[in-house]
């Protein structure tokens, strides 16, 4: 894949997925908890709580409240540069990361063909 071709793909938040955005804009992730044997446990009264939070740092939160399905990584990059200016380079590099991390490994988003 080309940098022009990664610079475009958009991605859209899953819609299986529970979070909240509080008053200061920052984004908590809830995931569920609802393996067997953590159902097997609450049945045996131990304290397991049903969503496990998540909570996203000031970019973190910048980044995915900006993930609407039509933005491209290159928009939402050039969103975080204006608001942020240096302090988040390398740009770019940084962003695919975390975006990479959030649909492959966590599956929060996915990516919109």
């Amino acid at each position: 894949m080309t940098n022009e071709e990664i610079l475009n793909i958009k991605f859209k938040i899953s819609e299986d997925i529970d979070y909240k955005v509080d008053d200061d804009k920052i984004v908590t992730v809830l995931e569920k908890q609802d393996h067997k044997i953590q159902k097997f446990f609450r049945k045996l009264r131990f304290k397991i709580p049903m969503y496990k939070e998540i909570k996203f740092d000031e970019y973190s939160s910048e980044v995915f409240t900006q993930i609407d399905g039509s933005k491209t990584v290159k928009e939402i990059g050039e969103n975080l540069e204006l608001k942020y200016g240096d302090k988040i380079q390398p740009l770019y590099e940084r962003l695919l990361v975390f975006l990479n991390h959030i649909d492959v490994n966590c599956k929060y988003i996915h990516r919109v063909e």
